[in-house]
């Protein structure tokens, strides 16, 4: 019984997913990265103005004020689509769909990121009175949101990732899982 209603979570959860990724915007749905707009490859060359001129004020202010999304809203919190998500700001690989899981935290979930945090930088977040440890990417130095150690999540950690701060670049031989 338990099964069957895993299963019937799965394909709804499915169906979700494809029409959500169908209805994406353009801007999010594009998978070139902020600094390509203005002709950069060098982050460390990018000024906030540049910044602030590229990207939609909501992802600003989540990548480089360290601000959060409200749970539930990202567009790829119920997404699940054979791909790699990349950072929206410089394009750096994060994490694989193979990683990503369903979390009820109300963000994408994932199990690990790509390379054993090649891209991404770990930071002690001290903010709000909890003890918590920021994750950004390590190449522009975008914040992408938080990582916790969590028995349930399936490798012990669970990357709790702002959708505005990455990218899905579907596989383009993969079918939706």
């Amino acid at each position: 019984m338990q099964a069957f209603f895993r299963r019937e979570l799965c394909k709804a959860m499915q169906i979700g997913s494809i029409r959500l990724f169908a209805a994406m915007s353009s801007e999010q749905s594009s998978s070139e990265p902020a600094i390509a707009k203005l002709g950069k490859k060098d982050p460390k060359t990018v000024t906030e103005e540049e910044w602030k001129q590229v990207l939609a004020p909501e992802v600003y202010e989540v990548t480089r004020q360290a601000g959060t999304e409200p749970p539930g809203k990202g567009i790829y919190t119920n997404t699940f689509v054979n791909g790699k998500y990349i950072c929206t700001c410089c394009g750096s690989e994060l994490f694989v769909s193979d990683s990503k899981f369903w979390s009820s935290c109300g963000w994408p979930a994932f199990g690990e990121s790509v390379g054993q945090d090649k891209n991404i930088v770990r930071i002690a977040d001290n903010s709000y009175g909890m003890e918590r440890v920021e994750v950004r990417c390590k190449v522009c130095n975008a914040h992408l949101g938080h990582v916790f150690d969590e028995d349930t999540a399936p490798k012990g950690e669970r990357y709790c990732i702002n959708s505005c701060s990455i990218k899905l670049i579907p596989d383009k031989d993969k079918k939706t899982t």
